[in-house]
């Protein structure tokens, strides 16, 4: 149900001289449908490709190391490294196991979702090493590296998965969760075309989106660039005046595919251009 202060998609609103931007956002953000928390949680880390790795250091003990590295993910959701028995990282899993791996939504906004997977990272079994390789590779088709003698793969075993939003993305939160939790959580199916259709909407179409954020949320912006979809909706980085935000825009109902994304946003047009 809408919240009272928030107008409905079919109002015509104007705006005042003297509209408070942030509450327009607030009452929209809180009634606007999104994907579960896990669901999030689960789908950012299945389709990220680089995070933070912290170690327990070797060679400075007591403290502990960081690393750049990419990644991929298995069916389960475990994080997978290739890694290089000549990297200081290796060495460290190899003594000790424990660590966890940062991934964020937006590394260049602290405001947005971070998410931390702690677990402990144990080498890939002789009998996966196929399997785990076209799963990395699928990720990241030019680690040709991965062939070297020196390279093995470790799979980061999930024991909490915690995660922390800031301003950009404050109606989700802060929490975690267990193995069992992130492992049978569902990686929503539309989000992985998400670059695709961000980069066709904001090349060809961004006054169509504005046109659409405008009505759909009825927060006032000079301009609305996609940032990523799925089932339920899509993120949008905005602004108005001199003030620089995210929105959540609902979908009128659930997508089922990525054709159906597209007759959902021209839906979502065609809505916008009658009023």
């Amino acid at each position: 149900m809408a919240n009272s202060t928030t107008p409905t998609p079919s109002q015509k609103v104007s705006y005042g001289d003297e509209v408070n931007i942030f509450e327009l956002i607030q009452a929209h953000q809180e009634n606007a449908a999104r994907l579960s928390p896990i669901e999030q949680v689960k789908t950012l880390v299945h389709y990220s490709l680089r995070g933070v790795l912290s170690t327990f250091s070797q060679k400075y003990e007591g403290y502990p190391s960081g690393s750049m590295v990419d990644f991929a993910c298995d069916v389960c959701g475990s994080p997978i490294l290739a890694v290089s028995d000549l990297a200081v990282h290796t060495k460290d899993l190899l003594a000790t196991s424990r660590c966890s791996l940062l991934v964020a939504r937006d590394p260049e906004d602290r405001t947005d979702l971070v998410i931390t997977v702690h677990g402990d990272a144990v080498p890939v079994l002789e009998s996966e090493k196929e399997g785990i390789r076209a799963t990395y590779l699928a990720r990241h088709p030019k680690a040709f590296w991965v062939d070297f003698g020196d390279f093995q793969f470790m799979r980061i075993e999930p024991r909490i998965v915690r995660y922390v939003s800031g301003v950009a993305t404050a109606i989700l939160g802060s929490g975690e969760f267990s193995k069992e939790e992130f492992r049978t959580a569902k990686i929503d199916p539309i989000y992985q075309y998400s670059k695709p259709i961000t980069s066709h909407m904001n090349k060809d179409h961004a006054e169509d989106t504005k046109l659409i954020v405008r009505h759909s949320t009825s927060v006032p912006v000079d301009f609305a660039y996609m940032l990523d979809v799925d089932s339920l909706g899509f993120n949008v980085k905005a602004g108005y005046q001199e003030n620089n935000f995210k929105l959540r825009v609902p979908f009128p109902r659930r997508a089922v595919d990525r054709k159906d994304v597209k007759a959902l946003i021209v839906e979502m047009l065609q809505a916008a251009r009658t009023l």
